[in-house]
This record gives structure tokens, sequence and C-alpha cells, in this order.
């Protein structure tokens, strides 16, 4: 898959984060630069939140 701003091709995170913060239906996924620039958060941010998710025992994040 592949960021639908910028093209990059995604890391299965970065498609796990963009469905845990935009919603499970979603039809588009973007890489930690884009989805940091949609909430306004840095890219260190988004990985604190994988990490944070993961620990959690989301699923989305195995």
């Amino acid at each position: 898959m592949k960021c639908a701003d910028c093209g990059k091709e995604l890391e299965r995170d970065e498609t796990a984060l963009s469905y845990k913060l935009i919603g499970r239906g979603a039809k588009a996924c973007y890489c930690l630069k884009c989805l940091g620039g949609q909430f306004r958060l840095t890219e260190a941010a988004l990985k604190d939140m994988i990490v944070r998710f993961r620990e959690a025992g989301c699923t989305l994040f195995r």
C-alpha cells in the first residue's frame, strides 16, 4: 500500500496507525510524515503512539 498523499510505500505500522486514527474503514492510508501533517503531530509523537497502542494490545499493531 502507498501513502495517499506522497506515494511512499507504507510500512505495516504506518498502515495500522492510519486505521487507528482515521478509522478502520478508511479507504486511504498515510505515511508518518503526511499523517503527522494532517493531525499536527510530530513523527516522534506518532511513533510513541505506535508503541503505546502495541503495548496496550491493539490488534492492528501485531
